[in-house]
């Protein structure tokens, strides 16, 4: 009975919570106190791991409240529960996704639409970039530098569609010398 009370209550706090790990919490901590899982003081201490230990704080707190509750299995339980929903709703669109892209592949409007949808996601992502952009961040022209050229390098692949262009653009690649460019230039003597 343990484990279907522990599936029920993280599957719905998975469904129903928004607003990332912090926002769920008031979630868990109901469903903690409606069930009797665990003190107060013990949750507020679960909570305090959670923030500390890498990864989200909401599913952290659903593994420390399942293992708690119902052990090892019950941290398995409670963690898959809270993460299913997200899951079933990703790869939905997924698959709906790859259903339009083979239904309308060669459709100009089609594509269009997903080009403009890239150009999108590139300003929604700058947006965030040029919200981190502070004078604690950007300590230096260097810091602007780095910064300008990883966002060349970010559209290049849109504006010169060839090989090399989308190798040199990959992300990852971007990530790792952005970082060891920031390592050579400001690492300590």
């Amino acid at each position: 009975m343990i484990y279907l009370q522990l599936f029920l209550s993280f599957f719905k706090i998975g469904l129903f919570g928004f607003g990332g790990g912090l926002a769920i919490l008031s979630l868990i901590q109901m469903e903690v106190e409606q069930y009797g899982w665990m003190t107060q003081q013990e949750f507020v201490d679960i909570v305090a791991v959670s923030q500390v230990t890498p990864g989200p704080i909401g599913i952290n707190c659903a593994t420390y409240v399942g293992y708690t509750t119902a052990g090892i299995w019950g941290s398995v339980l409670a963690t898959s529960a809270i993460i299913l929903p997200s899951l079933i709703i990703m790869l939905s669109i997924c698959k709906a996704y790859f259903w339009l892209n083979k239904k309308f592949q060669g459709n100009p409007y089609f594509e269009q639409t997903l080009r403009m949808l890239r150009f999108t996601v590139i300003g929604l992502i700058a947006s965030a970039a040029l919200m981190l952009m502070k004078p604690t961040t950007f300590i230096d022209p260097i810091s602007w530098i780095i910064f300008a050229v990883v966002a060349f390098f970010t559209i290049l692949p849109e504006l010169a569609k060839n090989k090399v262009t989308t190798f040199i653009s990959h992300p990852i690649l971007l990530i790792i010398l952005a970082g060891i460019a920031g390592y050579l230039i400001y690492a300590p003597a």
